[in-house]
C-alpha cells in the first residue's frame, strides 16, 4: 500500500516512515499542508496520515479540501492535544480514524493497515491501460489476456507507472516512489528495470505502451 504521511516534526516523521516501510508500505513524507494537498490531489494513495498541527495549512484544512474534491481516501489524524472536541471536529471533517500522541508505532501500523483494507473494499483492484491489466490485490499482470510474470520490484514499477498513466515520470521520481530513495545512487538502476519491464509488457506486442521521453524519463500510455 502507498501511504502519504504529513508530519512537521521531522524526527517523528522519520520514525513513522521507517516503521511503515518495515511492514512493506511505500511512504511519501511531507512537512507542510500545502505540498501535501497538491500531492494527494495528483497521486493516488491507499491511506493518508495527517498531523493536525502543521505550518501553513493545517491537517483539518487539508482534509476538508480533499473531501470537497470528492477524494475519499481513508485518513488517519494525529494530534498531540487529543481532547474530545478536536477528535469530534476531525471526524466531522471526514477523518476515518484518530490517534492521539504519544502513540505506539505498532498501533499506528495496525490502524493504517486496517484503513487500507477498508479503502480497498470500496475501490476496484484493477489498473488498466489499453489491453494491459494489473490486479493490485493479487499482483497479477496480463497483456491481451496473457499472464505476465513480474518480480516484486517490477510489480512496484509497473504499478507506479500505471497509476501515473499519461504523465511523464522522471528517473528521480521513480527512484523515490519505487525504491524509496531520496537520492540518486548514480547508477542506471531505473533504466535497467525499465528495459526488463518493456521486454515483458511490450516486446511481443505491436502496440507499445511504455515510451521514453528523451532526456527526461518515461511515460506509460496508449499513443494514437
Amino acid at each position: 500500500m502507498r501511504v502519504l504521511l504529513v508530519e512537521d516534526e521531522k524526527k517523528t516523521a522519520a520514525f513513522i516512515r521507517k516503521a511503515l516501510q518495515t511492514e512493506g508500505f511505500a511512504v511519501d513524507v511531507f512537512h507542510n499542508g500545502d505540498d501535501a494537498l497538491a500531492t494527494a490531489r495528483a497521486t493516488p494513495f491507499d491511506v493518508l496520515i495527517f498531523d493536525i498541527m502543521l505550518p501553513g495549512r493545517d491537517g483539518l484544512s487539508v482534509l476538508r479540501q480533499l473531501r470537497e474534491f470528492k477524494n475519499q481516501t481513508p485518513v488517519l489524524l494525529l494530534s498531540a492535544r487529543g481532547n474530545v472536541n478536536e477528535r469530534v471536529e476531525g471526524l466531522n471533517a471526514g477523518a476515518d480514524d484518530y490517534l492521539p500522541k504519544p502513540f505506539e508505532l505498532a498501533e499506528l501500523v495496525a490502524r493504517v493497515r486496517a484503513l487500507g483494507r477498508r479503502g480497498a473494499e470500496t475501490k476496484s483492484t484493477d489498473l488498466c491501460v489499453a489491453d494491459l491489466t494489473l490486479d493490485t490485490l493479487t499482483h497479477r499482470a496480463k497483456r491481451a489476456g496473457t499472464e505476465i510474470e513480474l518480480t516484486a520490484r517490477e510489480y512496484r514499477l509497473l504499478e507506479f507507472l500505471m497509476r501515473s498513466t499519461g504523465r511523464m515520470c522522471g528517473r528521480m521520481m521513480i527512484l523515490e516512489k519505487v525504491w524509496d530513495y531520496d537520492f540518486d545512487p548514480g547508477t542506471n538502476l531505473v533504466d535497467v528495470y525499465i528495459r526488463r519491464l518493456r521486454e515483458k509488457i511490450d516486446a511481443k506486442f505491436e502496440r507499445k505502451l511504455l515510451h521514453t521521453v528523451r532526456g527526461a524519463g518515461y511515460v506509460l500510455e496508449e499513443q494514437r
